[in-house]
Order: structure tokens, then C-alpha cells, then sequence
């Protein structure tokens, strides 16, 4: 099995950074200690991570997402029904179906129009797609240096060239398939509309894709492997677990919002159940569910225990054999879980392309009314929520989207917390790649942030 060297800085602090086993004894820390982190600056945005302890309890533990405004709702206001999904796919160049599709399905649902299942199911292979390069991009490319010591993925490529090569074939195996069904274009796919497509791809298109991802399940079936080879910190917490459920499949593009507290609502009541506040550290919108205002978590973790039972027979193979069980509370092994998702999202590719015919009608056609509808699909980092009201004319006069990263923020800050709390015997620089190594694990604009957190500590 492949594995990466670590320099000898950088394997030192990561074993400090990363232990499996309790700490020993030692005495209890006295006096005030202040951790700063300023400046998290990345592609959505820009945050920080405050922390105080005085007599080795955390006293204030803050991040601080400090987003500058987008106002993608607002400037969706009077737009045609038409042109607003390809507007939403530009809030993200990572996971833009997340934003196009969820878009979709809610002018679809407020203009009545019921899909054929040939569209449903090339939507489906897109989302793998989006899935496969997001995931792959995630695990490999950013979150992998962090258990091997390493400072970014071209050290991993100095030492170990033959997993970036597969990490990188496989991204692009995810962008293949999105640009076969999407037009041309991985990012931002312009074939799309609403009820449908503009052009459906040839059966001869879509069936040249089949080799690869034949070679994609066995490629990610070794990722999987390889990253089940890593020391995992010893945390887990009980979390409100929320994402899709589909009766009939491993949820992606559409089905019910459930969690593990009992929760089971359509999409269009989603905001009767969670909600999004500010709070005065943080610009961005924060999620939390209505009843006790905690938060709650999103993304692959989620999916995973909510939705285990519908992988596929490989899948749950795949991660019996790197150590996970049904329920996964470790936020650090979420590296596995978007592996193990890999190959499930290139299982079912493959499986939906065998049995893919062209159909005869590229879209459904809808006629505007003034409505509401509401979609959400399951973004790579989690459940992605839009509604909008409609005019007369199938024009906006609200526009309402919850993405995954607003959502799962309170949570990041409460594992920050944890894992703060069960870190502090570590020196400045551990405890910062901790801290980096926890925010990794959620999101991948959050965790590029996290690459350039610069950290102020204040003994006192």
C-alpha cells in the first residue's frame, strides 16, 4: 500500500497534533491563555477563531465566518423563473449543480412540472460527477496533507506522486461526466434548464465514459484504503444528524429532510423546522433548529448515518474494511466517508449510463403563474436549500437559499470547542494544525480558509 513520507517538522507536529490515545496525567493548566486566529481568508469568504481559557477551561470559544456580502437573493429579485438557475450555479465553482439543481427543482415545483425519468436520471449522473471531483478534490488534495504532516498537496506529490496522479485522474473522471451531460463546461454546465435539458447527450457519449469509471471504483476503493491507514484524534460527539432521505435510493438529488432526532418533513417545510440567525462575531447566517436552537449537522457524515442501509454492497464493503461502522461520530474520519461515497457515486454512474436510452423530449415545458416552490439536493458538503416566490409572469419576488456551509457553521464551532477543550496540553503550533485539521473536516472552502490561518497566541 502507498503511503506518504513526512518531513521531519512538519511528522513531528502532526503526531503531537493527532494522538490516538488519552494524554497522561499532567497538572492542571493555571492563568489565562488566549488563541487567535485572524484572517481565514479563502474563496467564499474570510473567518477567524478566537479562544479563551483561564485555569484550563474554555472560556470563549468563537468562529468567526466573516463573508462579505453576495447578495445573490437580492439581485434575483424580478429575474425571469428561467434564468435563475444558471445565476445560482455561480455561487460556487466547486458545487455548482448543488446551487443550479436545487434551483430548478423549486421553479419546478411552483410551476407544476413533473420530469421524465431519463432527465431525472441524467441529473443523477451529473451529481455523481459533482460528487466524485468535489470529494475526491477534498479528501486527496486538501484534507489528506493534514494526517501525514504534510503542508499541501505538492509535498504529497514530492512523496508520493502515484496518489496525486490517481487523486487527480479521478477528479477529472467527476468533471468528464459533467461536462458530457452539461455542455462542455465542469464548472457552471450550461445544458441545463428548467424541466430538463436544452440537448440530451448520445447514448455513444455517455457509454464512453464506462471504462474510466470502471477504473474509478478501483481507484477509489484504493484511496479508501490508503486514508483508513491514518491516526484519527480521539474525539466524537452525539450529533443532531440532518440530510435527505429517498425511499428507494441513497439520497442525492431529491427526497425528504430527516435527521436522527425524529425529524421526517418535506423540503418545503425545512424552514418551519431550522432556521438561520446572525450572531455578532459572525457576518454569515448560522443554522440551528428551531425547537432548542442548537446546532445541527450536514454533509457526508450525516448522509452516511442517516442513509447507510441504501449504499451499495461494495460500498459498505469498502468501509467495513476501513474501519467504519453504520454510525460515524469522529468528525476527522469524514475523509473516509467522502471516499467511501466516491465509490458509491462512481457505482451508480456507471449503473445509470447501462441502462440510459436517449429520450425523445429534452425538457418539460412549464407555463409561469405566481407561486412558490421549493428544491434541495445533497451538495458534497451537505443538504442545500432554496425556495423562491414567483409572480404572475414567473418572475422573483422572494428568493430564499440555505447553503451547506451557513448551515454546518454553529456545529464547526461547537467541535472547535471540543476539540479545543480536549487539546490544551498541546504547544502553540499543534494546537493551531488541530484547529486547521478540525475546520478541515467540513467544508472545502472552509478548509482551504483553514490553510492560511495564522495563529496569535497570548499566554498570560
Amino acid at each position: 500500500m502507498a503511503t506518504a513520507a513526512k518531513t521531519p517538522t512538519k511528522a513531528k507536529a502532526a503526531a503531537k497534533a493527532a494522538p490516538s490515545k488519552p494524554s497522561k496525567a499532567k497538572k492542571p493548566e493555571t492563568g489565562t491563555r488566549t488563541i487567535q486566529v485572524d484572517e481565514l481568508s479563502r474563496v467564499e469568504g474570510e473567518g477567524a477563531l478566537f479562544v479563551r481559557v483561564k485555569d484550563g477551561v474554555i472560556k470563549d470559544c468563537k468562529f468567526k465566518i466573516v463573508e462579505p456580502p453576495r447578495f445573490f437573493e437580492a439581485f434575483l429579485k424580478g429575474r425571469s423563473y428561467l434564468e435563475v438557475p444558471d445565476i445560482t450555479a455561480r455561487i460556487c465553482g466547486i458545487c455548482p449543480m448543488a446551487y443550479l439543481m436545487g434551483a430548478q427543482q423549486a421553479m419546478e415545483d411552483a410551476l407544476g412540472i413533473t420530469i421524465t425519468q431519463p432527465i431525472r436520471d441524467l441529473r443523477r449522473i451529473m451529481y455523481c460527477g459533482e460528487w466524485i471531483e468535489s470529494h475526491v478534490l477534498h479528501a486527496a488534495m486538501l484534507h489528506a496533507p493534514d494526517f501525514l504532516g504534510l503542508d499541501d498537496a505538492l509535498q504529497l506529490a514530492a512523496t508520493n506522486k502515484a496518489v496525486v496522479e490517481k487523486a487527480l485522474r479521478l477528479k477529472k473522471l467527476g468533471n468528464d461526466l459533467l461536462e458530457v451531460v452539461g455542455g462542455g463546461r465542469a464548472i457552471h454546465p450550461i445544458n441545463t434548464r428548467v424541466g430538463g435539458f436544452y440537448k440530451v447527450p448520445t447514448k455513444k457519449a455517455l457509454r464512453g465514459m464506462m471504462d474510466e469509471l470502471k477504473w474509478g471504483i478501483e481507484a477509489s476503493i484504493d484511496l479508501a484504503k490508503l486514508f483508513g491507514t491514518f491516526t484519527f484524534p480521539d474525539f466524537e460527539y452525539d450529533y443532531h444528524c440532518v440530510a435527505l432521505h429517498h425511499p428507494d435510493e441513497y439520497a442525492i438529488v431529491e427526497g425528504d429532510v430527516i435527521s436522527n432526532r425524529g425529524i421526517h418533513i418535506p423540503v418545503r417545510e425545512f424552514h418551519e423546522v431550522f432556521q438561520e440567525s446572525h450572531v455578532a462575531h459572525s457576518t454569515a447566517l448560522r443554522g440551528s433548529s428551531r425547537g432548542d436552537n442548537e446546532p445541527y449537522l450536514a454533509g457526508p457524515n450525516a448522509r452516511y448515518n442517516l442513509n447507510y442501509k441504501q449504499l451499495s454492497k461494495l460500498a459498505k464493503q469498502t468501509a467495513k474494511e476501513i474501519g467504519l461502522g453504520e454510525i460515524v461520530n469522529n468528525p476527522f474520519k469524514s475523509i473516509l466517508v467522502r471516499m467511501v461515497e466516491t465509490v458509491y457515486a462512481c457505482e451508480e454512474a456507471l449503473r445509470l449510463i447501462k441502462a440510459y436510452e436517449e429520450p425523445d423530449v429534452a425538457y418539460v415545458e412549464g407555463r409561469p403563474r405566481a407561486s412558490e416552490g421549493f428544491g434541495m439536493t445533497e451538495a458534497p458538503r451537505g443538504v442545500c436549500y432554496h425556495s423562491y416566490k414567483l409572480d404572475s409572469e414567473g418572475r422573483v419576488l422572494k428568493a430564499v437559499i440555505s447553503s451547506p456551509t451557513a448551515q454546518n457553521q454553529p456545529q464547526i464551532e461547537r467541535d472547535l470547542h471540543g476539540v479545543v477543550e480536549r487539546s490544551l496540553d498541546l504547544d502553540d503550533e499543534a494546537l493551531k494544525q488541530r484547529c486547521e485539521l478540525t475546520i478541515r473536516n467540513y467544508d472545502p472552502c472552509i478548509s482551504c480558509s483553514a490553510h492560511f490561518l495564522t495563529l496569535t497566541m497570548v499566554r498570560e
